[in-house]
């Protein structure tokens, strides 16, 4: 197997790679284990002192915990397996406190965490506007959590596809076939077809381009791969993508104590 980064954007926080010599299964469990094993942190109980605002507490409650935080791996431990067996300790919780007055719109920002390690990955996302008078506050609890059990414990979007194959045939209207693909695959220089190397694997087959020209040949390739990831801020696309790996070679040596 072979692994070729393709692009790396660590401001959006994507990254895309080729991965040679391998199959749809193995992407496959690439892709469940992202979203789905990869713990983060999020919010999970919510005890309120005052809310004079608008929304009820439910709903504060519910915006709270799909606050993305940003989250030390090293540092925690999920609840069922912490020591504490699931009573909850500084190994496998965190608190947060918001206190605000209103007139003003509560960021999350406003969230003051007791670990400076785990905060709010976006501090300008709207929680509530509290109007003269109003007020807010709250203690929350964050804790490691898995994508199987919540979404707001996904770490982010992991998808993948055949890398491209694409042969230009004999052509007339050249220019007619470049503008036709939604992607910009295809560039016309000196009046001939050829192929945009950095828009080449945004070919998605939709074959536009060969209801023009039939002699254009579109194909998957069978042993090399396309992989994306774009996270939601909790953990880098590295970290999302190591530790994916860890939770595969777990997964594999117990179904191998099992076989023996």
């Amino acid at each position: 197997m072979e692994i070729r980064l393709l692009d790396y954007n660590k401001k959006e926080n994507k990254c895309s790679f080729i991965i040679k010599n391998t199959n749809a299964a193995f992407a496959n469990v690439l892709r469940r284990n992202i979203i789905n094993k990869v713990p983060v942190m999020a919010i999970e109980d919510v005890e309120f002192r005052k809310n004079s605002s608008i929304l009820y507490d439910e709903i504060i409650a519910h915006r709270l915990g799909l606050i993305p935080l940003t989250t030390d791996l090293k540092g925690y431990e999920m609840p069922s397996e912490c020591s504490c067996k699931g009573k909850f300790c500084a190994k496998c919780r965190v608190k947060l406190v918001l206190k605000a007055k209103g007139p003003c719109t509560v960021y999350a920002s406003e969230l003051k965490s007791r670990d400076p390690k785990i905060k709010p990955v976006y501090p300008k996302m709207p929680i509530v506007k509290l109007l003269k008078g109003q007020t807010l506050e709250l203690e929350a609890m964050a804790v490691l959590g898995e994508g199987k059990e919540h979404i707001k414990w996904s770490p982010g979007l992991a998808y993948y596809k055949y890398k491209p194959n694409i042969e230009i045939g004999k052509y007339k209207d050249s220019l007619i076939i470049a503008k036709v693909c939604p992607v910009n695959v295809f560039d016309v220089k000196n009046n001939k077809l050829t192929i945009n190397k950095e828009n080449y694997l945004k070919c998605h087959l939709c074959r536009a381009c060969q209801e023009i020209d039939p002699g254009i040949k579109l194909s998957e390739s069978d042993s090399e791969i396309v992989f994306y990831i774009e996270s939601f801020g909790q953990l880098s696309c590295k970290d999302i993508l190591t530790k994916s790996i860890d939770i595969f070679d777990k997964q594999l040596n117990e179904l191998h104590k099992k076989i023996k």
